[in-house]
């Protein structure tokens, strides 16, 4: 028996389109970086941009994922596109690698405060499914004005280093530096703590003070290329491993390198032959609904995702606003976890409102994510949740309980857990459904995705509620100042909930068009699935350390 739904209309369901067409235009201007002018002075010194290295550097012809690339869109007065720093999850030589590409034509590749957040995540996900990392350096160092929130802290830009010298020591995580233009002071130690470093002749310059800063210090005249390039890092210092002359012949040293790493140790996860799915992920622009408060059938959500549609349902007829089961994603087994929208009929008992989380369906789900987590099978979140249930029969149920049950047995899941945001992401709910918070592997919205507290109605109810009741009994209404700012607290948090606003603040991986939902899901899980051992937080030293 399913929830109740709406019959579905194609010509009526715009929303998803309409907000998927707005978020490919954004991403196009994002992808041009500085702009044609900064493109082609690039291109004028002998160097591709951030972007034709990564084409070049990635397997051709198959899908990779930029990660962040709405970061900080939204600040600097558009000065920051992409916080001046490419960084993508993709295959090389026919392995998942993270790439970190600084992007010479956004203030000539300087680090912003969102460059170091989102240089730290691209690590992050290196150490935690233990993938190769590369870092094409060209970067200018600290961007002076904004150093204030990249030099200092305890996630500044020493964190950087501090991730390099986990990976490198403890991790065993490849790290390949490939210095493709300026490399300066601190930054120097980006691929000074990487495994192998690759300098272009001509190009590329590492040192801990350029040239004038040299003279500034010690009166010492000389060039940037005497003082640290290419012939001299190794003919004379020894601190670079190979020359190369120029950026196709790095990139492809790279490739080689990479060929010749260790191969990753089989995962214990069941992979299957891919099979399509049900439905083809167009089908989705018309499954979602225009308003996003209306129900619709999450089942048939899910046959565009899965393998031929299928999903093991499990506990089916039992608090059906929580869908758990087995299915497979491109032949790989996972374990889904998904919030069922529309009104749920039980007999004998109160309808359930579907996307809100009650006593029973927490308990289902943490008795799930155990089993899944005791069988190894990797967590797919599909979350459309307003939160948990309130009110005396909640709390008498003891739903606190429970609650704290399914956090629980999320958070302490050792097996690798994919979020994907298609609607809401509202208060305590979001959290439990593998919330940033709780570090998932990845965590990805759909552009109908909504991230907060709770809705903009809720919030002037909660704000104003109080003096529009004493409007109510007096027999007034609101005035028009009253009305302008419960009209602007609305306006204020529907721009907080809006996907791309979580985006540029680094509070998702990435915003995805629906037809790249299975490409996307695909590549998160290979690339979990390197690493066999626990995924909990940023990194887990081995043991054999202590």
């Amino acid at each position: 028996m399913k929830s109740e739904a709406p019959p579905v209309s194609v010509e009526k369901v715009s929303r998803l389109r309409a907000l998927t067409a707005e978020l490919r235009e954004l991403e196009a201007g994002l992808r041009e970086g500085g702009g044609p002018d900064k493109i082609e002075r690039q291109h004028q010194q002998g160097k591709l941009t951030a972007r034709e290295r990564l084409a070049l550097l990635l397997d051709p012809g198959t899908y990779s994922q930029e990660i962040g690339l709405l970061v900080a869109y939204d600040e600097y007065k558009g000065g920051a596109p992409a916080a001046g720093v490419v960084t993508a999850l993709g295959r090389v030589g026919g392995r998942e690698c993270v790439v970190v590409a600084n992007d010479a034509t956004v203030k000539a590749g300087s680090w912003w405060p969102e460059t170091i957040k989102k240089i730290l995540r691209a690590q992050e996900i290196a150490m935690r499914s233990r993938v190769p990392i590369i870092y094409l350096v060209d970067s200018a160092g600290v961007n002076l004005p904004y150093q204030g929130g990249v030099f200092p802290g305890q996630y500044g830009a020493a964190r950087i280093f501090y991730y390099n010298s986990i990976m490198r020591r403890h991790l065993r995580v490849p790290q390949i530096a490939a210095v493709m233009g300026p490399c300066v002071a601190g930054g120097a130690y980006l691929p000074a703590l990487s495994d192998i470093i690759i300098m272009v002749e001509g190009t590329s310059f590492m040192g801990l003070g350029g040239a004038n800063l040299v003279k500034g210090a010690t009166g010492q005249t000389i060039d940037n290329e005497t003082l640290g390039g290419a012939c001299t890092h190794t003919e004379l210092s020894g601190v670079a491993h190979y020359r190369v002359k120029d950026d196709e012949a790095c990139l492809e040293k790279i490739r080689e390198i990479v060929t010749e790493l260790p191969s990753n140790p089989p995962s214990p996860v069941s992979v299957a032959v891919s099979v399509e799915a049900a439905r083809p992920l167009e089908d989705l622009y018309a499954l979602l609904p225009e308003n996003h408060r209306q129900p619709y059938n999450a089942h048939e959500v899910l046959r565009c995702i899965l393998d031929a549609g299928h999903l093991d349902e499990f506990q089916a007829d039992y608090a059906r606003e929580m869908i758990t089961g087995h299915a497979r994603i491109r032949g790989i087994q996972v374990g889904v976890i998904a919030n069922s929208r529309g009104l749920v009929r039980e007999p004998g008992k109160p309808p359930k409102f579907g996307g809100i989380i009650y006593t029973d369906s927490a308990e289902k789900a943490a008795y799930f994510i155990d089993l899944c987590n005791r069988q190894r099978t990797p967590l797919v979140f599909v979350q459309d949740v307003s939160g948990f249930m309130v009110g005396a029969e909640a709390e008498h149920s003891g739903i606190i309980r429970a609650g704290a049950r399914f956090v629980e047995a999320m958070a302490t899941a050792a097996v690798p857990k994919i979020v994907l945001t298609i609607n809401h992401a509202s208060g305590a709910g979001y959290y439990a459904m593998a919330g940033q918070g709780f570090d998932p592997d990845f965590i990805f919205s759909w552009p109908t995705g909504r991230m907060g507290v709770m809705e903009g109605d809720s919030a002037v109810q909660a704000l104003f509620g109080t003096q529009l009741e004493r409007l109510k009994r007096e027999g007034g209404e609101p005035d028009e100042n009253l009305k302008d700012e419960m009209a602007r607290v609305r306006a204020d948090y529907d721009q907080q909930l809006d996907a791309r606003y979580a985006a540029a603040r680094g509070f998702v991986d990435a915003v995805i068009m629906p037809e790249e939902t299975r490409d996307v899901l695909t590549l998160a899980l290979r690339t979990s699935l390197s690493y066999a051992g626990p995924h909990l937080g940023q990194f887990i030293l081995p043991a054999e350390l202590f």
